[in-house]
Order: structure tokens, then C-alpha cells, then sequence
């Protein structure tokens, strides 16, 4: 009797942690804007308003971002397919990992660091609903200089932004990528390694 209630406790405990993750509804790979007109949309703005993402919208958004297109290949290239790059969210609610495989947002954090994802006078990173954070993975790509290993991982990480900015395009969202923002602070805020750098991050949200 002990014994089962040993086991029933422990399952309620992993219910209630893994509850804060997030499913996510299975991706609509299907529709949307022809490509040409995508690319004619195609833009940065800095007005976002307040609204946020339904889980649908977010469920798509990260898979033209960097989802699973064939069993082992992405949305996006990477150097030898190392697929070296991580896409954290950063919500309201808090910080979350992409996992792709599983179409699942892990919790890293209940802290809201919106506003570490840009500086000071980007006063839209604090309010937009989403700042997604793109963090390259060091140990995954090998056999190149350091220098090389910058300029893969930063191309890798610009094939990504390139695809929301298609996806939000399409959707009638808006989006800018951007490279301004303190990384020591993002970095600490995120509890990143050592091997983990924070490439660029990138603001989604409804226009203003």
C-alpha cells in the first residue's frame, strides 16, 4: 500500500512539473502566402502591439523557424547539418526552450527577460508578446577555426530569421532580427554553458 502510494505520488509530482512546459498543437504545414508575395512583404518593423500568439500561430512560427521537415533535416540548412542552433522563447510567462522533435516549449524559466533581449531604447522587446533567442551550440560544430566557426553558426542563425520573416510575412505579422543587445547579461539571465552563445534574437508580435 505504501509502495503504490510512493508511486502515485511521484507521478503527481511529475505531472505537476512537467505542466509547466507547453504542447504545442501539431504545426499547419499547408497554405499561406504564395513565396513571391512573401518576399515582396517581406520586412522589419518595430511596432508591435501587446496581443500574444495563440499556441497554433506559435506552433507554426517556430516550425518554418526551425522545425523537422524530414525525420532528420530542418526548415533550415546548417553546416554539415550539425543543427548547432537552439531557439529559446522568451514570453510573458517566461522562458522556454524549443524542442522540436516533440513540438514542446520546455520552461527554462518563469522569469519574464524580455527586455534583456535588446537594450535600452528598443522599448518594443519589453511589450511584444515574443523575442525568440537564438543560441549556437559550440561543442556541435567541429573542425573549424574559431573564425569559421563564427561566420557558420551566424549564417545558420540568419537562415532561421529568414524564415520568420517569411512565416510573419505570410501571416500579417511583424518581425525584426536584431543584433543589439547586452549578450554577458542575456547569457546569465539564461543560465547558458560555456560552449553556448547567444547569436542574435529576433521580435514577433502583431503590428501595432
Amino acid at each position: 500500500m505504501k509502495r503504490l502510494g510512493l508511486i502515485l505520488f511521484t507521478i503527481i509530482i511529475t505531472t505537476i512539473l512537467s505542466a509547466q512546459d507547453i504542447q504545442l498543437p501539431k504545426p499547419t504545414r499547408t497554405g499561406g502566402m504564395p513565396l513571391m508575395e512573401a518576399l515582396d512583404a517581406r520586412k522589419s518593423d518595430r511596432a508591435f502591439s501587446d496581443k500574444e500568439l495563440s499556441d497554433q500561430t506559435l506552433s507554426d512560427l517556430l516550425w518554418a523557424a526551425w522545425g523537422f521537415n524530414r525525420e532528420d533535416k530542418r526548415t533550415a540548412p546548417s553546416s554539415r547539418n550539425r543543427q548547432e542552433i537552439d531557439v529559446y522563447v522568451s514570453l510573458q510567462k517566461g522562458l522556454y526552450l524549443y524542442d522540436a522533435k516533440n513540438n514542446v516549449l520546455k520552461q527554462i524559466s518563469k522569469e519574464d527577460i524580455r527586455s534583456t533581449t535588446g537594450v535600452i531604447q528598443q522599448l518594443f522587446v519589453k511589450n511584444a508578446p515574443v523575442n525568440l533567442i537564438y543560441v549556437s551550440n559550440k561543442n556541435k560544430i567541429t573542425g573549424k577555426s574559431e573564425e569559421d566557426l563564427i561566420a557558420a553558426t551566424y549564417a545558420n542563425t540568419g537562415f532561421i530569421s529568414q524564415n520568420v520573416y517569411l512565416f510573419c510575412a505570410s501571416e500579417g505579422l511583424n518581425t525584426v532580427v536584431r543584433a543589439m543587445f547586452d549578450k554577458e547579461k542575456l547569457a546569465k539571465k539564461m543560465n547558458l554553458g560555456k560552449d553556448q552563445i547567444v547569436t542574435l534574437t529576433q521580435t514577433v508580435g502583431y503590428p501595432k
